[in-house]
């Protein structure tokens, strides 16, 4: 009885939110981009990491043109926005969140609880099956719905950003300056700081921890390679151990 208590007691915190109308609170104009611009932003450093160059003199009848970076290219301004607004359907509703942090990548705290809760054995009761736990949320699937629209009704600002104001906050141009001008902005200055053990702040950490590895293991590498250390994994480590001493005494003077 007490387990059945705490748990309806669980499910009235976390899925309250108001009256029936609140429910389903759609994402705001703001909302939608704000989401957007974070999302070319990271799609735009994602792909500006390449030294491609594309030959364009295939475009040409009497074969001239000129090889152009891809980092530069049309190309990649089209791909890129052409599947931004898939990109948000990655994100899932965090109803125990205010304002538009509400929208985050990663299960949401409350159905990690929920989740937690089924696979120790307690039964859990919701007007949703646990079959669709994990579906999109409404309100995903209509801020991936006004991406569409944002995205084509705000395309030469876009290419305008990326042609010629790259140096600019993207938030700032496009959602401040364009989309949002006139409007409330609030949300674009909304940071969620993250809590212990929130599986969305535990992503993006483990995501810089790998950045910062990576970058370790290119020094690493290089600091071996102009030491001409053997090839083998244990004579490697086994060097490395004792890099202070293969300097000599004069060298040390």
């Amino acid at each position: 009885m007490a387990a059945a208590a705490s748990l309806m007691l669980l499910m009235a915190a976390a899925l309250a939110g108001g009256d029936d109308s609140d429910w389903v609170r759609l994402p705001s104009k703001c909302e939608v981009c704000k989401y957007v611009a974070v999302e070319l932003k990271s799609a735009f450093e994602e792909t500006g990491r390449t030294k491609e160059v594309i030959d364009t003199k295939y475009g040409f009848l009497d074969g001239k043109g000129s090889a152009v970076k891809y980092t530069q290219s049309d190309i990649r301004l089209i791909e890129v926005t052409e599947n931004i607004c898939k990109r948000l359907l990655d994100y899932n509703l965090h109803k125990e969140r205010s304002g538009s942090n509400r929208f985050a990548k990663g299960m949401s705290e409350t159905f990690e609880t929920l989740h937690n809760l089924v696979h120790k054995g307690v039964k859990v009761v919701m007007d949703i099956p646990y079959e669709l736990w994990n579906e999109t949320s409404a309100e995903v699937a209509d801020l991936k719905k006004q991406c569409d629209v944002l995205v084509e009704e705000y395309e030469d600002v876009i290419e305008d950003w990326y042609r010629h104001h790259q140096t600019e906050d993207l938030s700032q141009f496009l959602c401040a300056n364009h989309v949002l001008k006139g409007k409330d902005t609030s949300c674009l200055a909304e940071k969620w700081t993250g809590k212990k053990g929130d599986l969305a702040s535990v992503g993006e950490k483990q995501s810089k921890k790998k950045s910062g590895k990576k970058k370790k293991k290119g020094q690493k590498d290089e600091r071996e390679g102009a030491a001409s250390l053997p090839d083998t994994g244990e004579a490697l480590e086994g060097v490395q151990e004792q890099a202070p001493l293969t300097h000599s005494p004069a060298d040390e003077l």
